[in-house]
C-alpha cells in the first residue's frame, strides 16, 4: 500500500480534476498509474471521487497499490452456510476473513469463496476504469460488509436481481435490524442509550476514524446500544446500527470510553487478556428477502471466543447490571 499526500496552496486559482491535478505535481504521479491501483482518496477527511474538483486550502490524501491482480480466483474455502435459496446466501463469517477483494487482500476473501462455491468463472480485472469503479466487478453479490476481524452473519446475493432488491433495502433502512454483541474494556455511563455522531477520518492516523458531535462533519453515524452486564471493568454490550459507516461500532464504543477489547486500532493492550482479538460479532439479522413480504431472521451463536473471555470474567468478577 502507498499513500500519498498534498496540501494545495492558498494561491491556487486552477479548478482541475483531482487525477490532474496530481499528475502535475512534480512529485506527484501519473494518472493511469493512480486509476488502475486506487483505493481511496480523501479531501480535508472526507471521501471524494477522483473527479473532484480541487480548491485552495485541500488537504488531499491518496491510497493505491501497485500490485493489483489481473484475476479474481475461485478458491476452495470452507463457508458457515447459515440459509440459502435461490436468490441469497447468509453466511456466518469466521473472523480473520476479508469481505471481498481490495488492497492488500487479493485473495482468502468472501469473494473468491463465493466464486468457488456457486461455479462462478474467475473476474477480470478492468483496470482502465479507475478508482472504485475498478473493483465493483469484485464484489458480486456483497451488498453490506463486515471488517476483516468481525465475525458473524452477512447475507449476499446470488443473482443481480436479488442484490439490486437487497442493495435497495441496505440503501433505504426498511425494517433492517443490525445487531451485535461485543466485549468492552470500561464501563458506560448509562445501561442503555443513542449514541449519534458525524465520522470522519482521523487526520493523524489514516486508518482510522474518530466519531464527533458536529453532525455536519463527516458521514451521519447512529448506533442504539444496550449493556448486558458488567464484570469487573469488562461490559458485555449489544449494539444495533442504524447506519453502516466503516468501523461504527469500534469507533462508537470508543466515544464512550469503551472501547471493543482486542481491537488493534481503538483501544489499547489488556492486562487481563493480552491475546484478545476483537471481541466483536455480528449475531442478528432481520430483513426482507426477495419475493417474500415478511422480513426473514437470522441468529448466531455466541463465538468460541467470546465464551472463553466470558468464562475468565465469570470466575473473577461478580456480574453487575447497571441502571440508569
Amino acid at each position: 500500500m502507498a499513500c500519498f499526500s498534498i496540501k494545495v496552496p492558498e494561491n491556487y486559482s486552477g479548478a482541475e480534476r483531482l487525477d490532474k491535478y496530481v499528475a502535475s505535481l512534480p512529485d506527484g504521479m501519473n494518472r493511469s498509474k493512480l486509476k488502475a491501483g486506487l483505493c481511496s482518496i480523501s479531501v480535508n477527511g472526507r471521501n471524494q471521487k477522483i473527479s473532484y474538483k480541487v480548491k485552495p486550502r485541500d488537504e488531499i490524501y491518496i491510497q493505491w497499490e501497485d500490485n493489483v491482480p489481473d484475476d479474481i480466483e475461485p478458491e476452495n474455502i470452507p463457508l458457515d452456510i447459515i440459509f440459502e435459496n435461490d436468490d441469497v446466501l447468509v453466511i456466518n463469517k469466521k473472523q480473520g476473513m476479508v469481505t471481498h477483494p481490495a488492497a492488500g487482500n487479493w485473495s482468502g476473501t468472501l469473494v473468491n469463496a463465493l466464486l468457488y462455491y456457486l461455479g462462478r468463472q474467475k473476474i477480470h480485472q478492468d483496470k482502465t476504469s479507475g478508482g472504485q469503479e475498478a473493483l465493483v466487478r469484485c464484489r458480486p453479490g456483497i451488498v453490506h460488509r463486515l471488517d476483516k476481524d468481525t465475525s458473524g452473519i452477512i447475507i449476499t446475493a446470488k443473482n443481480r436481481d436479488a442484490e439490486e432488491f437487497l442493495s435497495r433495502e441496505f440503501k433505504s433502512h426498511r425494517g433492517i435490524v443490525k445487531e451485535y454483541i461485543c466485549i468492552c474494556q470500561g464501563r458506560p455511563q448509562f445501561s442503555t442509550g443513542i449514541i449519534k455522531t458525524g465520522m470522519i477520518r482521523d487526520v493523524r492516523d489514516r486508518q482510522r476514524f474518530k466519531a464527533v458531535e458536529d453532525l455536519s462533519q463527516g458521514k451521519l453515524a447512529v448506533s442504539v446500544y444496550k449493556c448486558i452486564a458488567c464484570y469487573g471493568d469488562y461490559s458485555l454490550m449489544k449494539v444495533r446500527i442504524k447506519t453502516g459507516r466503516t468501523h461504527q461500532i469500534r469507533v462508537h464504543m470508543r466515544y464512550l470510553n469503551c472501547p471493543v477489547l482486542g481491537d488493534p486500532i481503538y483501544s489499547k493492550g489488556d492486562r487481563l487478556f493480552p491475546k484478545a482479538t476483537l471481541m466483536l460479532h455480528s449475531r442478528y439479522l432481520k430483513i426482507k428477502l426477495p419475493g417474500s413480504n415478511e422480513p426473514a431472521v437470522f441468529k448466531t451463536e455466541t463465538p468460541e471466543r467470546f465464551k472463553k473471555v466470558l468464562a475468565v470474567l465469570h470466575k473473577k468478577y461478580s456480574k453487575t447490571i447497571l441502571s440508569d
